[in-house]
């Protein structure tokens, strides 16, 4: 299987949003396929269609020790988002070697299609909540450093930038010191 390309703040197509799918089919289901194998070589726990530079609403995530618990979502909605928040170091798969306390609601409902087109609905709390909201803001063209100060996005636009032209974003991309890169 090949892996997608992880496209790299500040990179444009990060801020499209993505459109709702309108049929779950066999494309839909490679889709998911291609993302978890893109997010494991990653060493990721979340992934967002949009990352992969394909704009429809697909989240793959797993937050598992053993990475053995996939979870994909088809246009996931959040139903439900509680008032008392927890704050979490985010990283991030598109923000590669960067990570930043964000504060998210503690729990919220989520509804999705599931693979045969089928609505249903849950609730997540911890990290699992955190990884679903990060990964929602990326199908609604938002990333993570749009939570932090403007200097500190500033901070980590220009080093991005210039790992990139330095060519090291790569090594940076694949060290295995992550926390909870979605």
């Amino acid at each position: 299987m090949n892996k997608l390309e992880v496209l790299h703040f500040p990179d444009k197509r990060l801020r499209k949003v993505a459109e709702p799918i309108k049929k779950v089919d066999q494309g839909v289901k490679d889709i998911i396929e291609q993302m978890f194998f893109t997010m494991y070589e990653e060493k990721g726990i979340g992934l967002a269609a949009t990352q992969v530079n394909i704009h429809k609403r697909i989240i793959v995530i797993d937050v598992s020790e053993k990475k053995d618990e996939k979870i994909f979502l088809i246009n996931p909605e959040i139903l439900f988002l509680s008032e008392d928040n927890d704050e979490m170091e985010e990283g991030c798969l598109s923000v590669p070697g960067f990570y930043e306390t964000v504060s998210r609601p503690k729990n919220i409902k989520v509804s999705s299609l599931n693979l045969d087109g089928d609505l249903f609905e849950f609730e997540a709390n911890g990290l699992l909540s955190t990884c679903i909201q990060h990964e929602i803001d990326h199908l609604n063209g938002k990333l993570f450093v749009d939570h932090i100060s403007k200097l500190k996005k500033s901070r980590i636009e220009k080093k991005i930038t210039k790992l990139k032209k330095e060519g090291a974003l790569a090594s940076r991309a694949s060290a295995p010191n992550y926390k909870s890169a979605t």
